[in-house]
């Protein structure tokens, strides 16, 4: 183990093929690191959203890593400027062998935010780390154990929601494992603008898929007759399965196929030996939220901490902040194509 003072703080350089194996593998290796601390984002976020990355690893004398803290700089006019650990991840923050490499990593951070005159510095903790920091504890996740049989599987989601999984299979739902995005991306465009929200870029759900190969991918469920109604994007890490981006048609809940498409990742997933469903975040009292307790999944808080330096509360940059009301009011209203052209000038800058 090396001392804080031993350490070394140096950039990961994703043109270095070297750097680049050692950084993934410290991630999959370690037990508090996530598919959003992996390097593929590095490019994603600049490539697709112009923001600079900083993706910080701590090391020691000897050349082991010993930390890493992936970090992206986001400066809008709308929403504020942020040092951000990470932009569009439910999680982050350091994750590191010992203390004194989180530490170490974090001093850089706030080195580095003050250094680009940011107005505040966001990590997205699974667990509270500092007392003394704000903390915004808007969000949940729902993580739960896949059983090794499928039957036991079916069997522990609660009666009523098991009856709509049933309800989408007796309707002769079918699904697929889509080679690109194209089916995903027009569900997914329409169900946001439904809900009043700017869609990310086509682009950059194809970016996902190129960067992280298998471990990104696309689940479509369609109507007995081949209708595309309902569809996710999902990673997968580790022992885990992720749903991350979803989106359907307005005929999906008749149909119970939102039901069936998370079932059919659930019973694909179990087939393939992971351990864990990560039902992903959710604000509470949302219907995401109610949805996914309806499954059986209980939600764990997570802990979004801030420096603040140029302001004097947590940023609210969510629908769920009143002053947006009539923005997504607006939205709705707007054309699906128009919407979808603006929105990735709108979107990048959220994180």
């Amino acid at each position: 183990m090396s001392d804080a003072a031993a350490l070394r703080i140096l950039r990961l350089d994703s043109a270095q093929p070297e750097q680049v194996a050692r950084w993934e593998a410290f991630v999959l290796a370690h037990p508090q690191a996530t598919f959003f601390h992996r390097a593929g984002w590095q490019k994603i976020i600049r490539e697709v959203f112009r923001h600079d990355t900083y993706f910080l690893y701590a090391e020691a004398p000897d050349g082991e890593i010993q930390g890493v803290l992936p970090l992206a700089h986001v400066n809008s006019r709308l929403f504020g400027n942020a040092l951000t650990g990470l932009p569009f991840a439910v999680y982050g923050g350091a994750a590191a062998q010992t203390e004194e490499a989180a530490t170490a990593l974090e001093a850089e951070a706030q080195r580095l935010a003050i250094e680009l005159g940011t107005d505040h510095l966001e990590l997205r903790h699974m667990e509270r780390r500092h007392t003394d920091w704000p903390v915004q504890d808007l969000y949940v996740t729902f993580r739960k154990a896949i059983l090794p049989r499928e039957e036991d599987n079916m069997l522990a989601i609660p009666r009523k929601q098991r009856a709509m999984v049933r309800k989408g299979i007796k309707n002769g739902l079918t699904s697929h494992l889509d080679p690109d995005v194209g089916r995903f991306f027009s569900l997914y465009a329409d169900n946001v603008h439904r809900h009043g929200t700017p869609a990310m870029p086509r682009r950059y759900f194809q970016a996902l898929m190129d960067t992280f190969g298998p471990d990104c991918e696309v689940l479509t469920v369609c109507s007995a007759e081949g209708r595309p109604l309902s569809s996710v994007l999902s990673f997968y890490f580790r022992d885990e399965v992720l749903p991350y981006y979803a989106g359907d048609d307005e005929a999906a809940r008749d149909l119970a196929a939102n039901d069936f498409k998370y079932w059919e990742l659930m019973r694909m997933a179990c087939a393939r030996g992971l351990k864990v469903f990560d039902y992903g975040r959710s604000k509470e009292g949302t219907g995401p939220y109610a949805f996914k307790r309806n499954w059986g999944f209980e939600p764990t808080p997570l802990h979004y901490e801030y420096r603040l330096y140029k302001r004097e509360s947590i940023p609210q940059n969510n629908p769920a902040n009143a002053k947006y009301k009539l923005l997504i009011a607006t939205w709705r209203r707007m054309p699906l194509g128009l919407a979808n052209w603006l929105g990735p000038f709108i979107v990048r800058n959220l994180g």
